[in-house]
């Protein structure tokens, strides 16, 4: 149990925990920043949490949602008012409704994060501030502190991980929900490069590809809300040609967009797409959460090869972009 002290101080309003890891901090910092991992440790043991949104730059936000052994979800989120790298995360810490709104009948409270060196590895201070003597009493009987010390119960083997979340494994595909997936994948190179090479045609024509073989002569992007994009590929010679439009709903440069997006000829209710990068070791966390009209939808397009298709663009991404740009 990583766990070294828990301090309750009904005068200041807070509860304080202190936790000791064998890792370096730049690794406790990363089980924080990438939800893949995140979401093994938030929710106590038999409420795992599943994380559907995690902007973690100042402004951004958090959505998840803890499932209980009977298969009741419990939905939370974080608002990011203070991101300090590798040192402090400050966040509003709240409830949610089945529709996604937050719920202001239950209390919230700020949460801060503190990330330290230590001779041995790392410490993490996590300091939680209650709006009143009431909300502190009622969480406190909603057994946030057991839950909390539970959930960190299990961060010793997420950290000890090392494999599974990190650069060179290639697009790890997820499904969420009844009709959500998530792509994730580290790529390297730093989160603005990354970014640009989304967002600058020339680039993007040279690595959104997927398999060799295929062109990109449409490449039209969308960089602020309410733009359209459009962008066609063809087989090499004249075959084949398909491509796919939509719109810019939301764009935080260089940490999220969002987008729909519809096959260009044909009808029906367009995917969502929610892009979100992150920095983390070895280059930077790209997740593409995308929203189906239905499972079906969901898993007649996974079942494409659209997974090993983005493993190839991104391939050739970090080759023909990124070690191009370093050099």
């Amino acid at each position: 149990m990583p766990v070294t002290t828990v301090t309750k101080d009904p005068n200041a309003l807070t509860m304080t925990i202190v936790a000791e890891f064998p890792v370096p901090v730049r690794r406790l910092w990363d089980a924080y920043a990438d939800p893949r991992q995140l979401e093994k440790f938030w929710g106590p043991v038999g409420y795992p949490a599943t994380f559907t949104r995690h902007d973690m730059f100042p402004g951004g936000q958090s959505h998840y949602y803890m499932t209980g052994p009977n298969g009741e979800q419990y939905p939370g989120y974080w608002e990011f008012l203070d991101v300090d790298p590798g040192r402090t995360i400050e966040v509003l810490d709240g409830f949610r409704k089945e529709d996604g709104s937050r719920n202001t009948e239950l209390p919230t409270m700020r949460a801060v994060f503190t990330f330290e060196q230590t001779d041995s590895g790392s410490r993490l201070t996590s300091t939680s501030y209650f709006n009143s003597a009431e909300e502190l009493e009622e969480l406190l009987k909603m057994g946030m502190d057991e839950g909390t010390l539970s959930a960190m119960s299990q961060m010793d083997d997420v950290l000890a991980d090392l494999q599974s979340f990190a650069a060179g494994q290639g697009v790890q595909t997820q499904l969420i929900g009844e009709n959500q997936a998530r792509i994730s994948r580290v790529i390297r190179g730093s989160k603005e490069q990354v970014w640009h090479a989304h967002h600058e045609p020339e680039l993007l024509s040279r690595w959104q590809l997927g398999p060799d073989g295929w062109t990109m002569p449409v490449c039209e992007v969308g960089t602020t809300v309410g733009d359209s994009y459009r962008y066609e590929w063809e087989q090499d010679g004249g075959g084949e040609r398909f491509g796919f439009t939509g719109e810019v709903l939301e764009i935080s440069p260089p940490h999220r967009a969002v987008t729909t997006e519809a096959m260009i000829g044909q009808e029906g209710t367009p995917v969502t797409n929610e892009l979100t990068l992150t920095e983390v070791d070895g280059g930077t966390l790209l997740t593409l959460l995308s929203t189906y009209l239905n499972a079906e939808l969901r898993e007649m397009i996974l079942g494409t090869g659209m997974a090993d298709g983005m493993e190839a663009s991104y391939a050739r991404l970090e080759r023909e972009v990124l070690q191009t740009q370093a050099g």
